[in-house]
C-alpha cells in the first residue's frame, strides 16, 4: 500500500528496518506459538519498542514518539501484514494511540509513554453483542460513584484483550453521550471470556460488573473522536491487507510456476493465467483506493467516512478474490498448516469482516450520500 505514497527518509527507514527484522525473527511457526501463549505479552513487543522504536512511530514527540501520523501507521501495518505478524500494533498503536494522543490529561500521557516503552498493550472495548458496529446503539453505562465512576455493561469481540494491560472502554454517560474510560486489565469486576478468532488470533467477551474507577480514569467525551480513530484503524487494516494479499499473490505465482501437470508447469494453462490476472488486478485496486482514502483525512468528516468505507468495501472484495484464488490454485495443500498460504488466507478472511462487513460499509456509504443530497 505504501507504493501510493512518497515516503520521507524516516518512513522508508522504518519500513525497511521492520521488514528486515521480521524476515530474520518471524515466521508462521513463531506466529502460531505467539497466539498459543495468549496470556503473555507478545514476544516481539519489547523488541519493537527498544530495538526498532516502532511503537512510537505515530505518537507525539512529547511522550517519546517519533511524531508521525497516519501514513506511518500504514507503512507499519503493510509490513506487518506481509509477514503475518500477530503483534497488537493495530489495537495499541493505531486505536489506543489515536484516542489517547488526542485526549488531554496526565492519565492519557502516562499511558502513551508506557506504549512507547513497550510496557502497555491496549484493547478497545467499544462494540457490543447487539450493536453490529453501530456506535449509536451502545448500552454500556458509566455513572457517578462518589468521587469516581461506576462502569456497567458487556462488550463483544474485544480484539487482543487477552494480552491487554489496559482496556479503553466506551460507555454512555448520564447525559446520553459517549465517554472514554481507562480500565486496567486486573480491575475488580472485569470478567473476560477469551477465545480464538477465525485467523487464529485472540479476542474476548468482556463484562463490566459494577467496576469502580477513580475520577482520573474518565478521559472525557469520545463520540466524534472515536469515529475518526475507527476510520484510521479501518484504513490501517486495509494497509495490512495489502501486505497479506501481496504475499498470497507472490506465493501463488511461485507455486504455479513449479507445479507441473501433463509435463508442463501449470502456469502455462491459460485459464490459470486469467485467474492470476484477476488476483493481481484486485490487489492493485485495493492498493490504489487505500492510498487515495488516506488523502481524504484532510477533508471533511463526511468525505473521510465515505472514502474509508469505499476502501474497506474494495479491500474486502479483494480479500475474497485473492484469498480464494490462492487456495484453489494451491489445491488441497492450500489449507494445510504446513503452507503459509492457508494462514494468510484465514487472515484475509478475518480482515474482510473486521471493523464491519461489506454490507455494513455499503449501508454507511448510502447513509452518508443521502445526508449530502
Amino acid at each position: 500500500m505504501t507504493s501510493g505514497f512518497a515516503l520521507n527518509d524516516t518512513q522508508a527507514m522504518l519500513r525497511d528496518s521492520l521488514a528486515r527484522f521480521l524476515a530474520e525473527q518471524y515466521d508462521v511457526e513463531i506466529r502460531a506459538r505467539t497466539l498459543a501463549a495468549a496470556d503473555h505479552q507478545p514476544p516481539l513487543w519489547r523488541a519493537f519498542a527498544h530495538q526498532l522504536g516502532l511503537l512510537g512511530a505515530g505518537l507525539p514527540e512529547s511522550v517519546g514518539g517519533l511524531g508521525g501520523g497516519l501514513v506511518d501507521h500504514l507503512v507499519v501495518m503493510e509490513v506487518l501484514g506481509g509477514h503475518l505478524a500477530a503483534e497488537p500494533y493495530l489495537s495499541t498503536g493505531v486505536l489506543g494511540g489515536g484516542l489517547l494522543s488526542r485526549t488531554p490529561g496526565a492519565t492519557a500521557q502516562r499511558l502513551l509513554s508506557r506504549i512507547v516503552d513497550g510496557d502497555a498493550v491496549i484493547a478497545l472495548a467499544a462494540g457490543e453483542p447487539h450493536s453490529r458496529h453501530e456506535l449509536d446503539d451502545l448500552r454500556t453505562t458509566v455513572t457517578r460513584d462518589g468521587e469516581g465512576w461506576r462502569l456497567d455493561g458487556r462488550k463483544a469481540v474485544v480484539h487482543c484483550a487477552p494480552w491487554a494491560t489496559d482496556l479503553l472502554a466506551v460507555a454512555r454517560d448520564e447525559a446520553g453521550g459517549l465517554a472514554l474510560l481507562v480500565v486496567p486489565g486486573e480491575t475488580l469486576g472485569v470478567r473476560r471470556r477469551d477465545y480464538r478468532t477465525l485467523d487464529g488470533g485472540r479476542a474476548s467477551e468482556v463484562v463490566f460488573d459494577h467496576v469502580r474507577l477513580p475520577a482520573e480514569n474518565h478521559l472525557g467525551e469520545a463520540g466524534a473522536l472515536l469515529e475518526q480513530v475507527l476510520d484510521e484503524a479501518t484504513l490501517a487494516l486495509c494497509a495490512e491487507a495489502g501486505g497479506v494479499l501481496s504475499r498470497l499473490v507472490a506465493d501463488t505465482v511461485a507455486y504455479v510456476k513449479q507445479r507441473r501437470q501433463f509435463g508442463v508447469p501449470i502456469a502455462s494453462f491459460q485459464v490459470l493465467q486469467h485467474r492470476l490476472a484477476d488476483m493481481s488486478v484486485a490487489l492493485e485496486q485495493a492498493t490504489a483506493i487505500t492510498a487515495s482514502a488516506a488523502t481524504a483525512f484532510r477533508g471533511s468528516a463526511a468525505a473521510r467516512a465515505r472514502a474509508v468505507s469505499s476502501a474497506k468495501v474494495t479491500v474486502a472484495r479483494a480479500c475474497r478474490t485473492v484469498g480464494q484464488g490462492a487456495v484453489q490454485l494451491h489445491g488441497g495443500m492450500g489449507m494445510t498448516e504446513e503452507l503459509a498460504v492457508g494462514h494468510y488466507f484465514r487472515r484475509a478472511t478475518q480482515i474482510e469482516l473486521q471493523f464491519g462487513s461489506i454490507d455494513h460499509h455499503l449501508r454507511r456509504i448510502d447513509r452518508l450520500s443521502a445526508q449530502a443530497a
